[in-house]
C-alpha cells in the first residue's frame, strides 16, 4: 500500500514538474523568439537620418510615412520598452514585470479602455489619425519581423493602430493622479482628497516674450521631470513630411509624433497638473452584492471575470479577479464596501489625435482651436510662437459638478444628483496670455503664481467646483523670486541661470523643517557638529558648499512628501539618518555633494548637482557603493527661440543619449557628461544645419551608410 501511494505521489510530482516545465517554456523569451512575425504588406516612403548624437531625423513623403520611420528608429534604440508599452495596452504587463505590472493590468481591465477604442476607433478618430497610428504600428512590426531575437512576449505582434490608441487612452488618467485613488481603495483606505501624483512626475517650463528679450526674440524652455528609464522616459526625434509635418521634440515610447517641442512657428512645453478630476462614490449594495441602489431603484452591478498573468521567476501564474462597473464608471469592492470611480475624460480615445493635430498648428489661433478638443484631460501647456505670443493654459477637462456636495470626499452613489455627465466649458480653465511682465513659468503649482505678482490670475475667480489646485512648490517660489529680481532684459544667460538653479526658498517646506532641526538638542558629538554644519548651508545644492551633501540627504525625505501634501517625517529621525549615513559610509560630515550624488549609466559615473523640488530637479534612490544614483528629474531639456525675423532655432540635451537601452551603442550615454555639466547641443532643426551633421542615412529595413558610404554605427 505504501509503495502504491509512493508511486501515485511520484506520478503527481512528475506531472507537476512537467506542467511547470511547460509553463516556464511557453512563457520564456526563448519561446517568444520562435515566433515568425510577418513584415507589413503596406509600403512606406521614408528616410531616417541620424545626426552625430544618434538623434533620428525622419523624412517621410506623407505624415504616415514619417510615423512609420519614427517607430522603426525608436525600436532600434529601445525595443525592450516599446514591448512593455504594447504589453500594457493588452493588459499583459504582468507577464513581463511581475506583480507591479499585474497591478497595472488590473487597472487596464477595470477601466476597459480597450473596449472604448474598439467601439469608437472608426467613428471618433479621423482618417488621417488612423493612417498615422497604423503606419506607426507597421514600423514596429517591421522591426519585430527583422529581430525575432529581441522578442520578449509571445503573441504580442502584429501591433495595430488600436493598440497605439489604447495606450494613450489607458494611461491619460495616471498623469493626474488616479493611481493614488486606486491604491487607496485597493488597500481599503479612504481615497486622497487631492490629486497629488505618487512620484516625481513634475516639470518646469519658462517662456519669455520679445518685450523682455535683449534681441527681441521669443524664448521657451521645455524641462519635463520624468523617470530616466521606462515607459514615460523621453526620446528625442525630428519628424518631417512633404505634407507639412515638421516637429522636433520629445516623446514617450508608443507615441507616433513628438508630444512637446516645436515646429517652424509654434512650440509648447508640458507640466503635470493636479486638479481634482477624480470622484469616488460609495454604492449601496443589496444583500447578494450584485445590485446597487440608484434613484430609488436597484440596478445590476456589472461584473466581469478577468485573469491576471503574473510572472514569478520563470513561471507565469494565472490569477482570477473580478472587475465591476456601475453607471458611474469602474467599481472597486474592498473591506469597506463598493466604491465607484468617475474621472475626467472617461471613455475618451482621441488623445493621440489631439497631439497629432497640435504638431500641425501654425499659429496661436490654430493651436487654441486644437486645445478646445479637450481630449487630453489634464496637463499644463506653456506656449510660445514666432509671432511673440506666450501663454500658460491650465489644461483640465473639469467635470460639470453640482453645488451642495463635498467633491473632494466620498460622494453618495445612490442619486443622480452627484453623477456629472458633462464637462465645464473650455473658458472655465485658468488661462494666462501675454502678461505685461513679458514672462511666464510653470512649476507644478497653483496656476495663480506664474508670472509677476501684478499679472497673476486671481484664484478667487475660479469656481471651487472645478478643483483647481492650490499647491505651492519650492520651484514655484524660486522661479518667482529669481525672475522678479530681474529688472531689465531676460536673455539666455539669465534664463539658464534660473532653469539650473539648485536653490531652496525659505518659504518652502524646507524652511520650516530646517528650523525644526536647528531647534533640536544634541550632546556634543557628530550630531551637534552636523547641526552646526547644516546651519552654515547656503540653501543651494550647487556642489560648492561643505554642507550640501548633508542638506541633500535631509531634503530627499521631505520635498516629495511636501509636494504630495503628505505629513513630513520626524525631523530628528531624518537628520540622524542623514548623519549616520555620512559617518558610516564616508567617515566625515563635509562630504562633497558629487561624492554622494551620481549620474550612472553603464561605465559612465559622474558627479551631479541639484536636488528634489529644485529647479535643477534631481531625484535618487537608495545608496549603492556609498552614493545615490539619480534616476529621475531633469531629463530631456530643450531651449527654443524665434529670432526677430521669426526663424526658429533650438538646443537640447538628454540625460543619457538616444540609444537608451542599447549598452553597445555609442549613444547609450554620450550626452551624460553634457547633461551633468548643464550644457546643451544644437538640434540642427533646419535642413541646411542638419546636412553637414548627418552621420548615417538609411531606409527602414536597409543597412545604413555614412556620408562616405561606410556602414553606420548607431
Amino acid at each position: 500500500m505504501i509503495r502504491k501511494l509512493a508511486r501515485i505521489l511520484g506520478v503527481i510530482v512528475a506531472i507537476l514538474v512537467l506542467l511547470a516545465g511547460i509553463n516556464a517554456a511557453l512563457n520564456s523569451q526563448w519561446y517568444a523568439r520562435q515566433q515568425q512575425i510577418a513584415a507589413p504588406e503596406a509600403e512606406y516612403d521614408v528616410v531616417i537620418r541620424r545626426d552625430s548624437w544618434g538623434v533620428p531625423h525622419i523624412m517621410g513623403e506623407t505624415d504616415a510615412d514619417a510615423a512609420f520611420g519614427l517607430a522603426y528608429a525608436h525600436a532600434e534604440d529601445d525595443f525592450a520598452t516599446l514591448q512593455e508599452v504594447l504589453a500594457s495596452s493588452h493588459g499583459r504587463l504582468g507577464e513581463l514585470t511581475g506583480a507591479e505590472g499585474a497591478a497595472q493590468d488590473y487597472a487596464f481591465h477595470l477601466f476597459d479602455a480597450r473596449s472604448d477604442v474598439e467601439e469608437g476607433y472608426e467613428r471618433e478618430l479621423s482618417t488621417d489619425t488612423r493612417a498615422l497610428i497604423e503606419a506607426y504600428a507597421d514600423g514596429i512590426n517591421l522591426y519585430a519581423s527583422e529581430h525575432p531575437e529581441e522578442l520578449r512576449l509571445r503573441g504580442l505582434f502584429p501591433v495595430t493602430g488600436q493598440d497605439v490608441a489604447t495606450g494613450f487612452a489607458f494611461t491619460s488618467p495616471f498623469f493626474y493622479g488616479i493611481d493614488r485613488t486606486l491604491s487607496a481603495l485597493a488597500a481599503s483606505e479612504d481615497p486622497p482628497r487631492n490629486g497629488e501624483p505618487p512620484d516625481e512626475r513634475g516639470s518646469n517650463a519658462f517662456a519669455v516674450a520679445p518685450s523682455r528679450d535683449p534681441d527681441g526674440e521669443t524664448k521657451l524652455i521645455v524641462n519635463s521631470h520624468q523617470p530616466w528609464t521606462g515607459p514615460v522616459a523621453w526620446y528625442e526625434a525630428h519628424v518631417t513630411s512633404a505634407e507639412g509635418l515638421d516637429m522636433m521634440g520629445g516623446l514617450f515610447p508608443g507615441a507616433p509624433v513628438p508630444l512637446l517641442g516645436h515646429n517652424q512657428r509654434i512650440g509648447w512645453a508640458n507640466t503635470v497638473n493636479r486638479p481634482d478630476l477624480v470622484d469616488v462614490y460609495e454604492l449601496t449594495l443589496n444583500e447578494d452584492g450584485d445590485a446597487y441602489r440608484f434613484d430609488g431603484e436597484w440596478r445590476e452591478l456589472e461584473s466581469r471575470r478577468i485573469w491576471l498573468h503574473v510572472r514569478m521567476g520563470p513561471f507565469v501564474l494565472p490569477i482570477p479577479e473580478t472587475v465591476y462597473r456601475s453607471i458611474h464608471g469602474p467599481v472597486m469592492v474592498n473591506d469597506n464596501g463598493a466604491f465607484a470611480i468617475r474621472y475626467a475624460g472617461i471613455g475618451e480615445i482621441r488623445q493621440v489625435e489631439q497631439y497629432y493635430r497640435l504638431t500641425r498648428a501654425q499659429n496661436f489661433d490654430e493651436w487654441l482651436e486644437v486645445m478646445r478638443m479637450q481630449a487630453i484631460p489634464a496637463t499644463n501647456f506653456i506656449y510660445a510662437d514666432a509671432d511673440g505670443r506666450i501663454a500658460r493654459l491650465y489644461n483640465a477637462r473639469f467635470p460639470a459638478r453640482a453645488e451642495g456636495f463635498d467633491w473632494r470626499g466620498i460622494l453618495p452613489g445612490d442619486t443622480s444628483d452627484t453623477l456629472w455627465t458633462d464637462d465645464a466649458s473650455f473658458e472655465a480653465m485658468p488661462f494666462l496670455v501675454d502678461p505685461a511682465s513679458g514672462y511666464l513659468f510653470d512649476t507644478n503649482s497653483t496656476p495663480c503664481i506664474a508670472t509677476a505678482e501684478a499679472d497673476n490670475l486671481d484664484c478667487a475667480s475660479f469656481s471651487p467646483l472645478l478643483g483647481v489646485e492650490s499647491n505651492e512648490t519650492n520651484r514655484m517660489y524660486r522661479a518667482a523670486e529669481l525672475l522678479a529680481a530681474i529688472e531689465g532684459m531676460i536673455g539666455w544667460p539669465e534664463l539658464r541661470r534660473i532653469k539650473y538653479d539648485a536653490g531652496y526658498s525659505r518659504q518652502s517646506a524646507a524652511g520650516s523643517y530646517f528650523r525644526q532641526i536647528a531647534s533640536l538638542n544634541f550632546e556634543p558629538g557628530d550630531l551637534s557638529d552636523a547641526q552646526q554644519l547644516l546651519a552654515s548651508w547656503d540653501w543651494t545644492l550647487d556642489g560648492e558648499g561643505s554642507a550640501d551633501a548633508l542638506a541633500a540627504l535631509v531634503l530627499r525625505h521631505i520635498m516629495m512628501a511636501a509636494y504630495r501634501g503628505d505629513a513630513l517625517p520626524d525631523p530628528r529621525e531624518t537628520f540622524e539618518g542623514a548623519v549616520r549615513f555620512l559617518i558610516e559610509t564616508h567617515g566625515r560630515l563635509d562630504v562633497p555633494l558629487g561624492d554622494v550624488l551620481r549620474l550612472r549609466r553603464g561605465e559612465t559615473d559622474l558627479p551631479i548637482t541639484g536636488g528634489p523640488d529644485a529647479l535643477r530637479a534631481i531625484y535618487w534612490g537608495d545608496p549603492e557603493d556609498g552614493a545615490h544614483a539619480a534616476w529621475a528629474g531633469d531629463s530631456y531639456i530643450m531651449e527654443i527661440g524665434w529670432d526677430a525675423g521669426g526663424r526658429v532655432y533650438s538646443r537640447s540635451v538628454h540625460q543619457f543619449g538616444t540609444a537608451t537601452t542599447r549598452p553597445d551603442s555609442p549613444h547609450y550615454a554620450d550626452q551624460a557628461p553634457m547633461f551633468a555639466a548643464m550644457e546643451m547641443k544644437d538640434t540642427w532643426f533646419a535642413a541646411a544645419d542638419l546636412a553637414p551633421n548627418v552621420a548615417c542615412e538609411y531606409r527602414p529595413g536597409e543597412a545604413g551608410r555614412t556620408p562616405d558610404g561606410e556602414p553606420c554605427e548607431y
